[in-house]
This record gives C-alpha cells, structure tokens and sequence, in this order.
C-alpha cells in the first residue's frame, strides 16, 4: 500500500471538502507548516523490560491527552494526503488528527469508525511504519512521520476509558441477512460495515471465543483481551449476532447456511494450517508450531496455569525459527515463562526481517538472542523422546528471490549444534482447509487459497466473498481489514440488486441441517442446566 497510486475521485472530493472547512484552515494558520515540521515526534510510553519480562501486562501504555494533542499539532494537514492511500481501509488520517489537535476527541473518534470499526486493535499491531506512516508527508520532509497508530490507539482508548461509546444510526433493516464465516480481522470489519447498511448480519466463529488470530495469536502484552472484547462489544452494539463454537464444514456447511436463508456470504476463516520445515525430529516431544505454542498460551491462558486448565511446557532453553511478528509473539512469550535462553533463528540478516521493527526492539531489550543467517536441518531427542539439541547451518546471502528478498544460501561444512529444550516453529501458515473441502463450488488455488476477483472479493460462487489470509495465506491485520471493505461495498452493492427469491426452507415442515444442529445444541444446553 505504500507504492504511490492515483486516489479515487469519491474519496478526493470527501477529503477536499474537510480540507476546505473553515475551522481547518483557522488552525493551519495558528501554527505554520515550518514550525511543525520543529515539533518532535512524541514518545510513546512503555514499561520498563526487567518489569514487563515477568508478566504478560501491555507494554505499550498509550499517549495521554497533552501528548496526544502535542503530536497531532505536527501534522502538516496536506492538501495531498498520501498517508490517507497508504491506509488499507481508507482512513480520513488528516480529519481524525486534527479533531485531535482541537481536542475534540468524541468527533475525532466518530470520523475515525465511518471507516474503522477496530481502532484500537489497529492502534496497536498494525505495521504503520510501512503503511500509513510510511508514505506521511512530514516523513518526507524530515524523515520522521507523524505518530499515526498511536493517535488512533489513543483516540480509541480514550472513548472506551470515558464508557461513552459513539454508536452511528443504523438504517432502516433492508430484511438481507449476511452469514460471515470466521471472527478474525476480516469478518468482524466485513460485520461491522455491513451491520451499519442496514443488514442483517451473523458471525459463526469455530472457537468459543471472537477474534480469530487477534484471540490466539497476538499476545496479551500486545492485545490485551479485554481491548479485543471491547471491540466485539461494539459490533453487538451495532446489531451484529456472533455464533461460536460453530465449524462451517462441520456443524454445517455453507449450503446449509444458504439454504437456512442466507442471501450473502463472506468467507474469512485465516490461515491456520501451520507450515513447517519437513527435516528429521520433528516430531519430538517440545517442537511446537507457532499456532499450538500461542493458542495455549494467549486463547487457553496456559501462562496462568493451573488457575486455567490447559498447561504448556516451560522450556528453558527455547529456540523459535523464523523473523516475522509471530516469531516475536513466540519468543517474548518464552522468556515471560522462564526462558533462560530464549533465541530467535533466523535464516537471513536483520535487514530481512518482516517483523515490525518496534516488536525487533521490544525484543532485543527483553534480552532476546538473535542468531541470523542460522537454518536448523535436524533435531536430537533423549530417550524418552523429547527435543534436546538441534544441528543447524550457517547461511549466506545470494541474489533477491521472488519476495525482493536476499536469497540465503547454505554455507557447506558450517554445522554446528544448539542446545535446546523447545523449538516453537513460526514459519508462516496455509489457509483453513475446511470450507474449500466442503463447498466444491469455490476455486482454489495451488496453495489451498480462495481464488477471488481482486476488484470485488468475489469468489467463484455468486453471493460468495471471502478476504484475509483465506486468500493470500499470512498477512497482516490491516490487509485483511482492507480486504474485508472492499468486499463489504460489493456484498452491499450484491445485495441492493438481488431480486427477492422465494424463501428456501427444503420443503414444508422440513428443517435444514443448521436448524437442527441449533436445536440439538439447545437441548444439549437445557440438559446441562437440569
């Protein structure tokens, strides 16, 4: 998204009516582009590392208010705002700050969810630095941009912290309902956009809790929960219906759903397939994939163990293969459980590296080990087969290989071994295979990917949608968001043309298979509670 690209008419015309409004052009003449461009960027606060190493508290602890408002002053208010196309859904950037800067906070926040409905989950773990901020205006002219994450974080805790939550009049019901298959990132901003047109719309999300990977994958020293319940709250609010412990392909499948009713579909079920390196050992007692080791931790709340029931092993010398920001959650969560040694290896350089570079200095000052242009090629078990040792290779780099990355190459006769009692394997993941296996109607590509029209999100099966990392495998939240827009205008847009149909119910006095499976569940409930 930073690549410079022509902005929408729709959206240049919105942004040049806020541009032109009186009260903005008043406040860029109380402080001139010049003396701006003198402000510095305002520090965010965190927690020192010897106290966050032995908890799992956020680190981060936000901007307060002066602050705030210090670093919104050092927005130059562009008549051009890049940073508004570096954006994946779209945030009016300049409009939101600059309600900021005059202290209005209860406006800032309302223009903020026109767009975003999860501001302070973005606030906190999407990669700015290469996105919004990355294309900042201020960035270009003193290679510092403005703070725009933690504005947003703020301007989102800020409205949760007074207990007033902005809820935007909802339209008349347009009687269309949605089914949204997946709580993460993308199903819930596919929920939340659609919620506000009017629709009728319902989540089935296989686990027993909202948030996809925001609940499994992202440490509560990153997304404390209660920030990620607050957001699902608020979609509530806005008349969206979340189903858990619902396994579309298994509790039912999409046809189902269609045939209970459902006029729409968003398909937003991640990638939660891990992949590994397919070397000797791997199966040994304490090699973990980055899904397991974090579900038990983040979802489970093993760090609490025995308070909550589901334990994990506390590795003392824990190793965690790969340098994106699930490795970091991996291994920052490692040494918060005891780990003496807790090491990153990596197979390129630091340059290389996709995790976001604020997550690369939390770690390092935790003490974390680095040991780059490093691949293990086996692991050694005891006797009672558990992981005690791992050979690895030293790498070199080569050319640039598809990703634009320099291509490591292994450096003969460099083995050596580590000794380890855990490895945690965070080398990315492949989409949910579940949905494709049951619904044959919808394309897949080679890699178990939903094959959609870029443009729209569309599927191969109409009235289907789907976005996140069910079609690109890992991603980040905030492409996942973007995706999800854009396929809410489109399933909006479907759904404002879809003639009536006649109402599909499998014959009189039949029930379809999510009607009986709703009514065995009610059972199951009621004999529970007898």
């Amino acid at each position: 998204m930073t690549d410079k690209k022509e902005m929408p008419s729709e959206l240049k015309e919105r942004l040049r009516a806020e541009f032109n409004k009186e009260w903005r052009k008043e406040l860029r003449k109380s402080i001139r582009a010049k003396e701006r461009m003198k402000l510095n960027r305002q520090k965010m606060p965190e927690r020192k590392p010897e106290e966050r190493n032995l908890d799992f508290d956020e680190v981060n602890l936000g901007l307060d208010a002066k602050k705030a408002k210090k670093e919104a002053q050092r927005c130059l208010d562009c008549a051009n705002p890049q940073c508004v196309m570096g954006c994946p859904v779209g945030i009016d950037i300049p409009t939101f700050i600059k309600l900021i800067e005059i202290g209005d906070f209860a406006q800032s926040i309302q223009k903020m969810k026109e767009t975003n409905s999860l501001p302070a989950i973005c606030g906190r773990v999407c990669p700015q630095e290469i996105q919004c901020e990355a294309v900042c205006n201020l960035k270009k002219a003193t290679g510092v941009p403005v703070a725009i994450g933690n504005l947003e974080r703020f301007i989102a805790d800020y409205e949760k912290s007074k207990g007033d939550v902005y809820i935007p009049q909802i339209p008349p019901a347009t009687g269309k309902k949605v089914a949204i298959l997946g709580a993460g990132p993308a199903g819930l901003t596919v929920a939340g956009d659609l919620a506000r047109k009017g629709h009728k719309v319902t989540i089935f999300e296989a686990l027993h809790v909202a948030g996809g990977v925001l609940a499994y994958g992202i440490p509560e020293f990153r997304l404390p929960k209660k920030t990620l319940q607050a957001e699902v709250e608020y979609l509530e609010r806005l008349g969206v219906e979340v189903k858990t412990n619902f396994v579309v392909g298994l509790t039912a499948t999409l046809e189902d759903l269609k045939n209970d009713g459902y006029d729409a579909f968003f398909v937003g079920t991640g990638a939660g397939l891990p992949n590994f390196m397919r070397i000797p050992g791997e199966n040994l007692i304490g090699v973990y994939s980055a899904n397991e080791y974090l579900t038990r931790v983040n979802l489970m709340r093993a760090y609490e163990f025995p308070e909550y029931d589901t334990p994990v092993f506390l590795g003392k010398r824990a190793a965690v293969l790969g340098g994106g920001n699930v490795a970091m959650d991996s291994v920052r969560t490692a040494k918060r459980l005891g780990a003496e040694l807790a090491a990153i290896i990596y197979r390129r350089s630091k340059v290389e590296m996709p995790a976001r570079i604020e997550e690369v200095h939390h770690a390092e000052e935790e003490g974390i080990e680095f040991h780059f242009l490093t691949t293990p090629i086996r692991y050694f078990g005891d006797e009672k087969g558990r992981v005690n040792a791992m050979e690895c290779l030293r790498m070199k780099l080569g050319e640039p290989d598809s990703s634009g990355r320099r291509r490591p190459i292994p450096i003969q006769g460099s083995e050596f071994i580590m000794e380890v009692d855990m490895v945690v394997v965070a080398i990315g993941n492949s989409p949910n295979p579940l949905i494709p296996k049951t619904t044959s109607q919808l394309n897949v590509g080679k890699w178990g990917n939903v094959e959609v029209n870029w443009e729209t999100m569309a599927t191969s099966m109409e009235g289907v949608y789907a976005g996140g990392d069910i079609i690109r495998g890992g991603a980040t939240v905030i492409l996942a968001m973007g995706d999800a827009r854009i396929a809410a205008r489109e399933i909006d847009k479907y759904l404002n043309s879809k003639k009536r149909k006649k109402k599909r119910t499998g014959g009189k006095g039949k029930k379809s298979k999510l009607q009986v499976q709703q009514a065995k569940r009610k059972t199951e409930t009621e004999d529970v509670e007898a």
